[in-house]
């Protein structure tokens, strides 16, 4: 029977106000991690991916999305 392939998964990337750095949350799966700097946190991602899928399984593409959150006063 062959396997099911995923195309794509996304993870919402966000920045950790309280110790700094980035925190990757894909949508769907119960993966999570985090880390200092940009390239530090796509390498986490990747291996997060990797070790949570069975080999062979994993999605094709990693789309990270970037999420500011930002609160302006008109006052």
């Amino acid at each position: 029977m062959p396997q099911f392939h995923m195309k794509e998964i996304i993870f919402e990337i966000t920045e950790d106000e309280t110790e700094g750095g980035f925190v990757a949350r894909a949508l769907g799966y119960s993966i999570v991690t985090q880390a200092e700097t940009w390239s530090d946190l796509r390498s986490n991602v990747r291996e997060a991916v990797l070790c949570h899928f069975d080999e062979g399984a994993a999605p094709a593409v990693i789309r990270l999305h970037r999420v500011i959150d930002e609160v302006m006063a008109l006052v």
